[in-house]
């Protein structure tokens, strides 16, 4: 490890001296969470927009696609 790798490595002790606040522990839960129903919300939309051959390939029947594609988001 050079110099310049040594200076820019996390320092263990600080990480333990410094814990992260509650506040920020929370505000980056919220933000996985809303970027996980993101997520949920694009991919069942995308899957209802599937037609019947490429449902075929994933092996999933249309009827189980719309079932998951109309789930809420938070789910």
């Amino acid at each position: 490890m050079t110099h310049s790798q040594q200076e820019m490595a996390p320092n263990p002790l600080f990480a333990a001296a410094y814990p992260t606040p509650l506040v920020a522990r929370l505000a980056i839960a919220f933000a996985v969470l809303v970027i996980k129903w993101d997520m949920n919300r694009r991919t069942r939309r995308q899957l209802a927009r599937l037609d019947a051959h490429l449902l075929r390939d994933i092996g999933v029947d249309r009827h189980a696609a719309h079932a998951e594609a109309a789930r809420l988001f938070w789910r």
